[in-house]
């Protein structure tokens, strides 16, 4: 049967508007405020999430397969080595046949293409669980965790330091749809692709100095250096990095009550220093559990679109 209208997907943040991410952010905490009292409602009952994997996981499996589990649906796993979309089979066909048995379906994957094919051919909304060019879903988590913390991001500065990579590609986005100001300090040739920053010069600026970056920041974040298939480039990304990690010395240029977040998993003595990591205002671990609660309040909305 086909649907009556096209569905909604969530590949980029830009798939919401303002006032959509903000009901998104707010029933994400009613959401987590329910679950914590024991009274989760039945938001899933009878849906079926599709999770396909072909970047290896942890919190995004856990996240979205926890999430729609205590909401009472069913999380099914995917993993391209054991399925046929590991051995050839079209993107196309593979959206047509599992969008017909499922009710929204989740991809991991390398590249943004992948994801925007799967969701041209499904008739089910597709939420992009990461791609190399976006991460929107741990964004989510991101201004949650900020949001019940110390408030709105409208007016605030926001530093990235480390790689230009897909997080900061989402963190840009963020600025405008939250009205913030992005910092970006990453190393000389390393800096976000223009394809990302030019529409948002007006909220974003790319810079090689880290102090200058976090100067005044009400947040910090930063990402491992070498992102998942970028193996290879471990050791070199090390020395070329290693004036960009967050540490007490860096953090002392932000605000006195500034946040630090990391999306996870991070290295100890890398990106970030283990003081800093462990320090009261590092919301890392709430951070990661907003992912659930996020992800679960996005799914609401998409079901009810």
């Amino acid at each position: 049967m086909v649907p009556s209208k096209a569905p909604r997907h969530f590949l980029t943040l830009n798939d919401v508007n303002s006032a959509e991410l903000q009901h998104i952010i707010a029933r994400a905490i009613e959401l987590k405020a329910l679950l914590r009292q024991g009274k989760a409602p039945a938001l899933f009952d009878n849906k079926v999430l599709a999770m396909i994997f072909e970047k290896n996981s942890t919190r995004t499996r856990v996240s979205f397969e926890s999430g729609v589990a205590k909401l009472g649906g069913h999380a099914i796993f995917l993993s391209t080595k054991d399925s046929q979309l590991g051995r050839g089979e079209p993107i196309e066909d593979a959206a047509r046949c599992i969008a017909s048995m499922v009710d929204m379906v989740m991809i991991r994957t390398y590249g943004h293409a992948t994801v925007e094919r799967f969701a041209e051919y499904s008739r089910v909304p597709v939420i992009n669980g990461l791609t190399d060019e976006y991460h929107p879903c741990q964004l989510l988590a991101d201004i949650q965790t900020y949001v019940e913390q110390r408030g709105s991001l409208a007016g605030k500065t926001v530093a990235w330091v480390g790689d230009g990579n897909n997080m900061c590609n989402s963190y840009i986005q963020a600025a405008e749809l939250c009205d913030f100001e992005l910092r970006i300090a990453t190393p000389k040739g390393f800096e976000p692709e223009d394809e990302f920053v030019t529409p948002y010069q007006h909220r974003a600026s790319v810079s090689n100095d880290p102090r200058e970056a976090v100067a005044g920041a009400d947040l910090v974040v930063t990402d491992t250096w070498a992102s998942m298939g970028q193996e290879d480039e471990k050791k070199q990304r090390e020395k070329i990095f290693i004036g960009y990690q967050v540490n007490k010395e860096l953090m002392s240029y932000a605000k006195s009550d500034a946040l630090f977040m990391h999306c996870l998993p991070a290295y100890r003595g890398k990106e970030v220093s283990a003081d800093i990591l462990d320090a009261p205002d590092a919301v890392v671990w709430e951070e990661a559990e907003n992912r659930m609660h996020a992800q679960n309040a996005l799914m609401e909305f998409l079901f009810n679109q």
